[in-house]
């Protein structure tokens, strides 16, 4: 693991929500490089601030900061599923994860993976478009390493599906 690696819950400190603001650009760039997937959110009627405001007012979201030595590096954002309707029950998914450019390669992102999921136990559900490699690849690597092997996984329309069981729920 990537010493010095935490996460928090944004909602603690304005200056958490100010960095995810000012950094959900970059992720939005970063979602499916070069294939359009991703119009620019004015294109579609959303502002950064309103979505990012949507995350905080939802109770069933946490809005999380990663942090290196309690610099703020990245954010995540976990949704608590109300299991009912999804086969097999999920009880969290990640739509959003995102690392600093300048902070990626070293470890950061697999240990906050780890520190989100341990600290969320049930049942997972993580999502990647096809068309990333890169999320694809990463999140193969991270969810096999923590579940040692121990996760299904689907793709369809396009999207690849990791379901597998966290935390104190892994036993």
């Amino acid at each position: 693991m990537s010493a010095g690696v935490s996460v928090r819950d944004a909602r603690g400190a304005p200056p958490d929500r100010l960095w995810i603001q000012g950094v959900y650009r970059d992720y939005l760039d970063d979602l499916n490089p070069g294939t359009g997937l991703f119009p620019r959110l004015g294109e579609v009627g959303h502002r950064e601030p309103d979505q990012i405001a949507h995350w905080f007012a939802d109770p069933n979201t946490y809005p999380l900061v990663i942090a290196r030595a309690a610099e703020p590096v990245g954010f995540a954002r976990v949704i608590a599923v109300s299991g009912a309707g999804t086969q097999p029950r999920i009880d969290y998914r990640m739509p959003e994860f995102f690392i600093a450019r300048a902070r990626r390669r070293l470890g950061i992102g697999q240990t906050a993976v780890q520190l989100i999921l341990s600290r969320f136990a049930g049942r997972w559900e993580i999502t990647e478009y096809m068309r990333n490699t890169g999320a694809v690849s990463f999140w193969r690597r991270v969810v096999s390493a923590y579940t040692q092997g121990r996760y299904q996984e689907r793709i369809a329309n396009g999207e690849v599906h990791q379901v597998f069981v966290s935390g104190k729920a892994k036993a």
